[in-house]
């Protein structure tokens, strides 16, 4: 994986992530986009409100993008996140649908 910066959809989600912007990260999904975390799948607009709530900016998360490749509309990152969940270095894989995020799925580190 080579660095880069990622397209604008996954940088919106990162942004709002930084921001403690819970309408914003919503926002950067489709109506149907889903957040997929190590298997537990959270589905459309409640449900990626609801992993930013518990997961993400509900624990006071920090996003920082160590490494993107981007082909076509899929996007893999290794980013660090320091939260009161989880602090650690992980890959995920987001993919695009036009100019939001269809899917958000980190991968599991083992």
């Amino acid at each position: 994986m080579t660095a880069s910066t990622p397209p604008a959809p996954v940088q919106a989600f990162v942004d709002a992530i930084n921001a403690a912007d819970a309408d914003a990260f919503v926002a950067a999904f489709t109506e149907d986009g889903f957040v997929d975390d190590w298997g537990r799948v959270l589905r459309g607009p409640d449900g990626v409100r609801s992993w930013a709530a518990s997961d993400a900016i509900g624990a006071g998360a920090r996003m920082t993008v160590l490494e993107s490749t981007t082909d076509g509309e899929t996007t893999e990152l290794r980013f660090s996140w320091e939260s009161r969940v989880f602090t650690g270095v992980s890959t995920a894989i987001a993919t695009t649908r036009g100019d939001l995020l269809e899917s958000f799925r980190i991968l599991p580190s083992h």
